[in-house]
This record gives structure tokens, sequence and C-alpha cells, in this order.
């Protein structure tokens, strides 16, 4: 089954410095039908403007996963890691027994526009940590690369959690495979352009998709196209 959920029924604000949606409830927004989709939990589509971001705050038991996709995204936390990340970088926060960080742009001029995603662990309780990553942006073309995985390696980020992220590029009228085991879910983000899912859902940016009981999805894009696909248990 493969269920729509268009941009326009995202939680969307706009505060001055930070604009955005909620896919998922979030914060203020809160709807008890919309709280999950597996162990996934959060899906912010955030931009924030220069100089602002997010002070100091706490998170416990949450892989926290940023994704960024345009300007420069700056993390510090109180386990003393500090990063900035760009268009290519992946940043994965395991808040386990509790970490606090800050977000924050740091350029003058540019916004900074991001993914932010949130996963419950497979385990509660574990120590904090904190890892960053890169990929090779050209590697998006024509496929869905793996960019965070339960296996870590060069350019796939780790997580705690028996997942897999995937984003990829398509061209107008090109077609994207996605295979996985039968009786896992997977969730579909559209960033920009147009997709149609098996010949039967179109997405447009901003739509995402929640899908059970589908093995193999075939992603056609419409026009130039990047999209976000998750492997979920």
């Amino acid at each position: 089954m493969i269920t729509v959920y268009p941009a326009e029924s995202a939680h969307r604000f706009d505060h001055g410095w930070l604009k955005g949606s909620h896919v998922f409830s979030f914060g203020d927004y809160y709807d008890p039908d919309n709280t999950a989709f597996g162990p996934m939990r959060v899906c912010n589509d955030d931009t924030i403007a220069p100089g602002r971001g997010f002070g100091a705050h706490p998170h416990s038991d949450m892989e926290i996963v940023s994704i960024v996709l345009s300007g420069v995204l700056r993390h510090e936390d109180n386990l003393g890691n500090v990063a900035e990340t760009s268009f290519g970088g992946i940043q994965r926060m395991s808040a386990g027994t509790g970490a606090i960080h800050t977000e924050h742009n740091p350029s003058d001029r540019e916004p900074v526009r991001l993914l932010q995603l949130w996963f419950m662990p497979l385990t509660r309780g574990t120590a904090p940590s904190y890892a960053t990553g890169r990929f090779d942006p050209a590697k998006l073309e024509g496929q869905l690369l793996p960019v965070v995985a339960a296996e870590a390696s060069d350019e796939i980020v780790g997580i705690a959690q028996d997942m897999t992220i995937y984003l990829g590029r398509a061209k107008a009228g090109e077609r994207l495979e996605f295979l996985q085991e039968p009786g896992r879910r997977s969730f579909v983000y559209l960033v920009e352009g147009q997709l149609t899912l098996n010949g039967e859902a179109v997405l447009k940016p901003g739509d995402s998709a929640r899908i059970q009981g589908v093995s193999e999805l075939e992603l056609t894009a419409g026009e130039n196209t990047l999209v976000m696909v998750i492997d979920l248990p």
C-alpha cells in the first residue's frame, strides 16, 4: 500500500528566522494519528536564516540525522564535538542517555536548508555519540545512494537502528528502482522535481509517501528530481 501525504497536509510554519514544515507531529503541532512510521518519529524540512539557530537544548534516546541541502549547518555539543556541514555532508547524533547540542547557521548571508530526521534507537540507554560523514554528490546521479545505514563505511554514516537512508537524483523521464526485503516499510520524501511511484502515485516537492507491503518501487521522474528514500523495519 502506498499512502501519499501531500505537502499541504504537513504543518507549515514561519517564525521569521526559521521556516519549514513538519511531516509528523512535532513541537506545538500534535496529531495523534500522525506520530510515527515504524521507528521514524520526525521529518522536518527547515530553513534557518543567516546568523540564527537553535540554542542549547537536550535530547535522549533518539537517533537524530541532519542532511544539509544548501548552505552550512554548524553543530556543537557537550560531548566536545564541533562540525560545519554543507551539501554532501551528514550529521548523526545518538542522544542515548542524554546530550545537549546547538545547531546554528554560521553564514551572515546565506540561509541553510536541511532535513532533520529522528528515529527510535534499537536499544535505549546507551552512551551518547556523534558522527559526521560526506558522500560525493556526483554519485547521486541516476541512482539511490545509501548515506546513512546500520553498517557504517567511508561514505555512509552509521546509525543505531536497522534502517538505511538513500538520496538520489533523476533526470526527467529517468527511472530509479528500489528493492527491499518483504515485510519492511519504506518512506519517500521529494525534495525537488516531480516523481511517480509505481505508475500510480505522483509526488511534488514536499510530498511524502509511506509504503507497506510493497517491496519493489519504480520511481519515475517527471522533471529533474532530488528524492530521499528510507528503508525501515
